[in-house]
Formats: C-alpha cells, structure tokens, sequence
C-alpha cells in the first residue's frame, strides 16, 4: 500500500479490532452481547476437547481448585459427580449440570466454571501477519479481532484476505462463496479495505474453529543502485506507482547516480525471462520526457557513474591532503 493508504487502513483496522461491525453476520441469536467482554466469552465459547478447566466452589473439597482436562471425547471425569460430557456445552451449561450433579450429595452447590486452557477451537492465520500461527478462538471473535490476535498486518499486507472454512460448520455466508476443487471446505475472499471503511461491514462475521484466514502480500517494486535507501517497496493493490514514486520512496539518488542510464527490470510473460526498459531519470525530473508507470515486481536499477566516483575521490582526497598541509603548517 502506499504511506497515506497504509496508514488509514491501519487506523480503521485498530479502531475495528476490538469489536464486530454493525450488520454483521451472527450464527446464534445469543450474540447480541457486547463482543469481547469476559461475559461474552463466558456465556458463548463452547467447550471441547482438549480445554483445561478449573471448578471452584464451596463444599467440594474433592473438585474445587484442580485443572481437568476434556478428553478427546468431550468428556470430563469428576469425584462424586462421575463423568460428564462437557464437549459442546456452554460454560454456564456445564456450570448448571454439574451443580445438579453434586446437589444429590451437597445442599445447594454453586459450583463456578472457568477456562485455564484454551485449545479446542483452533484458528489458523497466515500470511502477511506479524505473529501467524494458531490462535485459539476465546470466545466469539471476528475476522478483524482475529487479525488483530495475529499482531496485524505487516506493512507489506495487501488488502485482501481468503477465508477457508470445513462445510462441517456450513458454507460461508458471504456472496462470493465457493466450493474448494475436494468439495469439502467453503472459501471466499474478502476485501479487508471494504470491511474497515465500512462499505461492506456485514463481512466481517465471525469465525469458526479450524477456519484459516490468509492475508494477502501487497505488491512490490525494488529499487536498487546508487540510491539512498534500496530496498523492496510495498504499494497498494491496483494503485499505481510510477518511476519518480518509487525514487522518491528510495529517498532519491545519490550523487553518484547515472541518471541518463536507469533502468526498468521487468518480468517478461516468458517464465524465466526478463525485459529492460532504458530509462532517462534526468529527463524525468526536468519534464522532458513522461513518467513511466511500474508493474508489480518491477526492478530499478540506477547505475553508477565512473566518472562522478572519480571525480568525488579526487575531491575528498584534495580535502584530506589540504587538511593534513593545514595541520601540520605546510603553506
């Protein structure tokens, strides 16, 4: 993206990060609580194999304080109250059948239920991300709560992302929805710009444990040579850069540029070949010759002139004589 697109895109997306947009798609009527908050989380995350709990409480010695795990079939196994299946419940849920469980041995249990582990609901987010990985869901999270989870786009994230979710949890409710080429996973892609300005808010639905999301790399131009800063610049998905953007992303050229010799390195639709395209910066910069647009993985190369380095290394070293006759009082 370019420097101004770039930061408004983050902007809107941190402003965006920590709740879902107006309009968007809920799976449960249940979800009209405040997104985010530990009530949220509480009363909505879905228990299943692999979390940790821990069971708090007065009169149950034997239950309270202990970390237990689910087991691969969604089942806990508790003293007095035996097993239970936990997979799938609520945490309030399994709060309510464990305290009627120990109420045939305990006057009026208030048996309290909390997460020490999450590890049932994996998401995977990759890509032009600063931290992608697995993240673990921790209730009701978003598309852009998820990104955020992931530590956010990098500078060089493009603006769209791909979400791939198993049809076990239903096709995509998003109308560029399609099947995989194995018939067993919905996909859809998402303009991430969209969904931050706000012109397509009901995009950002929530998540799905085992849902991948993947972030687009923006394109980028190099530029390379005797300039001031070489390097790999990203630029904003169909946004156009032209040779003197990119120079001037580069910081400009030194002063031992040929500017009359810069060239354009381009990717020829021959794989594996190349194209050079001569290109005069001094005409450029004076108007005497139109700029040129840059395609994605463009190179500019600006080469050095052997004359102005000679020219440069005789001054400095007239410089460093003069200075050394000065010094020790030559005249």
């Amino acid at each position: 993206m370019s420097a101004s697109a770039t930061a408004t895109f983050f902007l809107a997306f941190a402003l965006l990060a920590g709740s879902p947009l107006p309009g968007s798609e809920l799976s449960h009527p249940e979800d009209t609580i405040q997104a985010g908050s530990s009530l949220n989380r509480k009363q909505l995350y879905v228990l299943g194999p692999g979390d940790v709990i821990v069971v708090n409480g007065l009169n149950a010695e034997d239950i309270v304080g202990k970390p237990m795990r689910i087991d691969a079939k969604g089942n806990l196994t508790l003293p007095l109250i035996g097993t239970v299946h936990a997979g799938g419940l609520t945490i309030p849920k399994l709060e309510k059948l464990l305290n009627e469980r120990l109420s045939v041995f305990v006057k009026n249990p208030q048996l309290i239920v909390s997460v020490s582990q999450y590890e049932s609901q994996p998401v995977s987010v990759v890509g032009a991300v600063n931290n992608p990985g697995i993240h673990q869901i921790q209730g009701r999270k978003t598309i852009i709560e998820m990104i955020s989870l992931a530590g956010g786009p990098r500078v060089d994230a493009g603006s769209t992302v791909t979400l791939t979710r198993s049809l076990e949890y239903g096709p995509l409710p998003l109308p560029n929805e399609h099947l995989d080429p194995t018939g067993r996973y919905s996909t859809a892609t998402l303009s991430l710009r969209d969904i931050t300005s706000g012109r397509r808010p009901g995009e950002n639905i929530f998540v799905m444990p085992h849902d991948v999301l993947t972030i687009s790399r923006a394109s980028t131009v190099y530029v390379i040579g005797e300039v001031n800063k070489a390097g790999a610049f990203p630029i904003g998905d169909g946004d156009a850069v032209t040779v003197v953007q990119a120079l001037s992303m580069a910081q400009g050229y030194a002063h031992t540029a040929d500017t009359k010799h810069a060239r354009i390195i381009r990717n020829a639709e021959e794989p594996g070949k190349r194209e050079e395209i001569v290109c005069d910066l001094h005409k450029i910069l004076v108007g005497k010759s139109p700029d040129i647009n840059l395609r994605a993985d463009d190179i500019l190369y600006v080469p050095g002139s052997t004359g102005k380095k000679v020219a440069i290394k005789a001054l400095e070293t007239a410089i460093t004589t003069g200075s050394g006759l000065a010094i020790w009082g030559v005249r």
